[in-house]
């Protein structure tokens, strides 16, 4: 920004062959007086130990640089604040992490502010246990637990390099055993080792669980459309057994009219003079020859019948048979010609 340049100007030198060393940086910085350009720290005490410990920090590790720029809370707040920005190379083989450390406006006394640059060739792994890839904000034990004067600078970038040469942003590095082995891990190292294991455990468990919850979602799904089978097969079955009572009601009234009407014929007539032929009475001439011929064509075929069963049993002469056989054929003939002739139709007989 603009007037971050005109800051950096009026600070130190208009000769950028020479830039100005970090001390003079911070120094400048600190002392600066500009109600738009001075930094968010106004106790005599608290520059002290910023400046002592950003020197010590700068000089531990020589790739960061200090800087001063306007940063922006959560709530919408911006304010002036000194930062540290570099890369932090922790191997020949492994890509160099980018990193800001905000200093906020109530350090030492609330921890910094750690953020890793997401504008990178190498993308933040998702679920890191301790880097938001969205982000890029950096949440440890040591940053959480931050207090001072046990904390500082210089050790939590210590830390960070502990944690990230087990736990590289940019690719997935699970945690050796070594790295917990009580004999070579420190307290503040057995903790964050732990905060990985669960961080993982956690995310496995998660996926679990969600895997679990798809596989009862679809079991869920399967169960209610064998409910609604089974609630449709439900109802079918009540509406037939709704028609079945209905039925069986007409079939027992019909049983109880003819349980009245053969009571009554009981009552009318002894057994020796009860016919059962007297109960089907025809309509006309026609019906009542129609009837009795049907009932005589029936009586000869039954009659042919049991003739083939005697000769196949051999207990009728084949003699006998054939004469009887063309006798009742005979009158079978002349029966079905008398109701062709009437104009009866012989699909009665079948």
């Amino acid at each position: 920004m603009d007037y971050f340049k005109s800051l950096a100007q009026e600070l130190f030198s208009t000769n950028y062959e020479t830039p100005p060393s970090s001390i003079q940086f911070i120094d400048a910085a600190l002392s600066c007086t500009s109600p738009h350009f001075a930094p968010s720290y106004t106790d005599p005490n608290q520059k002290r130990i910023i400046r002592r410990h950003l020197v010590s920090f700068l000089q531990d590790y020589i790739s960061f640089k200090p800087s001063i720029d306007a940063f922006m809370h959560d709530d919408g707040t911006s304010v002036n604040l000194l930062n540290a920005n570099g890369e932090l190379q922790l191997s020949s083989s492994t890509p160099s992490i980018p990193l800001t450390i905000w200093l906020h406006e109530s350090y030492p006394f609330i921890a910094p502010i750690v953020l890793m640059s997401t504008n990178t060739t190498y993308p933040i792994y998702d679920n890191h246990p301790f880097v938001d890839s969205s982000s890029g904000s950096i949440s440890t034990f040591y940053l959480v637990n931050w207090k001072y004067p046990g904390c500082n600078l210089s050790d939590l970038v210590h830390n960070l390099v502990n944690i990230f040469s087990h736990n590289h942003p940019f690719y997935y590095s699970p945690s050796t055993n070594d790295f917990f082995h009580p004999s070579l891990a420190s307290r503040r190292e057995a903790i964050d080792r732990l905060s990985c294991t669960l961080h993982y455990d956690m995310t496995e468990l998660l996926s679990k669980t969600h895997e679990e919850v798809e596989e009862l979602s679809s079991l869920k799904e399967h169960m209610v459309r064998r409910v609604i089978v089974a609630e449709f097969s439900v109802d079918e079955s009540e509406n037939e057994m709704t028609e079945l009572k209905e039925r069986v009601k007409v079939l027992t009234d019909e049983a109880d009219k003819l349980s009245s009407w053969l009571r009554d014929k009981d009552q009318d007539l002894s057994p020796e003079e009860y016919k059962v032929e007297d109960e089907f009475e025809a309509i006309d001439e026609n019906s009542k020859v129609l009837l009795d011929s049907i009932a005589a064509d029936k009586a000869t075929e039954d009659l042919m019948y049991s003739l083939d069963k005697a000769v196949e049993q051999g207990v009728m002469p084949f003699g006998t048979y054939m004469k009887q056989v063309r006798l009742l054929a005979k009158e079978q003939y002349f029966g079905r010609a008398k109701l062709e002739k009437m104009g009866i139709s012989l699909e009665w007989l079948h």
